[in-house]
């Protein structure tokens, strides 16, 4: 997509803004679902060890909703 339109009075694109606002708005929710996934990944590894322990001293670990 380009800012050039020939059928405008100033030749701009009366959708460009709209089309950077969504571009950038994309490239943050991208930047902010990997911070995310890294997170749960963390917090998954945890989990595992925290079951681990629980389980090698005889601890039950709590059913599921």
């Amino acid at each position: 997509m380009t800012n050039y339109c020939a059928f405008s009075k100033e030749h701009k694109c009366i959708k460009w803004r709209d089309y950077e606002l969504t571009r950038h708005e994309l490239e943050e929710a991208d930047e902010l679902c990997h911070s995310n996934w890294i997170e749960i990944q963390h917090l998954r590894d945890y989990i595992d060890r925290l079951q681990a322990l629980l389980t090698e001293h005889g601890i039950e670990i709590p059913s599921e909703y």
